[in-house]
């Protein structure tokens, strides 16, 4: 049975996360000093990461990106899919939202404005 990732406290998760970090660049066969250089974040930074202290998102995606394991994140950044009546309606609402445009002719005042201002 799977685990409900909602029901677990966010210390636990970022433990979890630090772990997973860990037992991949073990797997890899990096040591923390060659990980933390080529993701360019402290050695420090990497070791609190990997003890689930995890205070920047910059650091983990550098460390993740370096991995190879960044496209854990690439269900958040991808653009939904309209569907074709989805598509649809845009099309037709953005139609009905074009701005009129002036016909380009001009017309010209056959006597200007010669009064003078007050100011």
């Amino acid at each position: 049975m799977e685990e409900n990732i909602y029901m677990l406290p966010d210390g636990e998760i970022r433990r979890r996360v630090g772990q997973k970090i860990r037992h991949l660049r073990l797997r890899q066969n990096f040591t923390q000093a060659s990980l933390a250089e080529q993701a360019q974040v402290s050695l420090t930074t990497l070791k609190k990461i990997e003890k689930g202290d995890i205070s920047y998102f910059d650091s983990l995606m550098r460390v993740l990106r370096v991995l190879g394991e960044l496209d854990v994140f690439s269900p958040l950044i991808k653009e939904d899919e309209m569907s074709p009546n989805e598509y649809f309606e845009f099309v037709e609402a953005s139609k009905k939202k074009q701005r009129k445009r002036a016909s380009g002719n001009i017309k010209s005042n056959p006597q200007p404005n010669t009064e003078e201002s007050e100011w």
